[in-house]
């Protein structure tokens, strides 16, 4: 995050290619992915929630969460997999139901 509390345009990059599988082929542990957008948010206290699979984040209209949910968006994958709905005011629920097990390998061959 620059100085200015903004994420930076590296930082948004990141987000926005974060890649959906794992070195080993595994899938993506989104809550990883929402844990990098979470230490960006500006006043996540405020503004984001988690209960198991389920996050409640809001913008609180600032313009540097906004460029975050741009960069989410971007990432196709998570997108599509995980938004679950969005309302007016800059409010979004996503679900993540693709949660690897620990100790768990991916099956071959699918």
């Amino acid at each position: 995050m620059s100085l200015d509390e903004y994420p930076t345009d590296l930082e948004l990059e990141h987000i926005a290619k974060w890649p959906a599988v794992t070195v080993d082929n595994g899938p993506a542990d989104w809550h990883d992915f929402m844990a990098e957008v979470r230490a960006l948010w500006w006043a996540a206290d405020w503004g984001w929630k988690r209960k198991g699979n389920a996050y409640w984040i809001s913008t609180g209209g600032w313009s540097g969460n906004e460029s975050l949910i741009n960069a989410m968006q971007e990432n196709f994958l998570f997108w599509s997999m995980c938004w679950d709905s969005s309302r007016r005011g800059g409010h979004y629920k996503f679900v993540i139901n693709n949660v690897r097990k620990a100790g768990r390998k991916p099956k071959e061959n699918q």
